[in-house]
């Protein structure tokens, strides 16, 4: 993929749910490129559809109509296998609960993608050490979930995301369930992830601090994208 190439572009994405008898149109025609390094934050209020914009755009859901482009390639017109490899190995994503496996440390949570992309085990430990290092957790790399803060737990959950060194980290509400100290400290290691590995940050926030710090914010309402 070229530099100057967009990492996703979504044009005239339409999504429409069946309810009861009738169909909910939650996006009327979506329009987006995302630039290589870019920072972007969307907005909206509560069910104005930013979470099923976000799944289209990382292919975990697909359009009734228009395109999502990863990497050159629509989404809708792959199998559901390249899907999943491209997911792997562009996408990155991080929720507000953090999804991190209980039973696994640190470590071996953020190791996980690498090893489903068939990494062997000495590599992907290596990587996932230093990535933990990079998000200011070298100290916990051995420790479960339980045993970590929310903001730590969160920090390990963007590390899994970063770990592939994908092109796009995709996040929903990173910083929902932290308090407002711990969201400024994971807010400044993705601006300082983004500024060293040259990854573009899409986040849907209700944070209007964190959403102020990207480069572009648009907001979503009636189901259209508005700059």
């Amino acid at each position: 993929m070229s530099d100057n190439m967009p990492v996703i572009v979504c044009e005239d994405l339409v999504k429409t749910y069946a309810q009861g008898p009738q169909e909910v149109e939650v996006l009327r025609g979506v329009n987006l490129s995302v630039a290589a390094g870019e920072q972007i934050a969307i907005v909206g209020s509560s069910g104005s559809g930013k979470t099923t914009l976000l799944n289209m755009l990382g292919g975990l859901d697909l359009p009734t109509s228009g395109t999502v482009k990863v990497a050159g390639k629509d989404l809708a017109q792959v199998s559901e296998t390249e899907r999943g490899l491209l997911r792997n190995r562009y996408l990155g994503f991080v929720y507000q609960f953090h999804h991190l496996l209980g039973e696994f440390t640190a470590l071996e949570n953020v190791a996980m993608p690498l090893l489903i992309a068939g990494m062997n085990k000495a590599d992907s430990d290596s990587r996932s050490s230093a990535m933990l290092e990079r998000v200011g957790l070298a100290a916990r790399t051995s420790h479960k979930p339980a045993e970590l803060s929310g903001g730590e737990r969160q920090r390990v959950a963007i590390a899994r995301a970063l770990v592939t060194e994908p092109q796009c980290v995709l996040l929903d509400e990173p910083t929902g369930n932290l308090d407002r100290r711990t969201a400024l400290e994971v807010q400044a290691q993705m601006a300082e992830l983004n500024a060293s590995l040259g990854i573009s940050f899409i986040i849907v926030t209700h944070d209007e601090q964190l959403a102020e710090s990207m480069q572009r914010k648009l907001e979503l309402r009636d189901g259209i994208l508005h700059e």
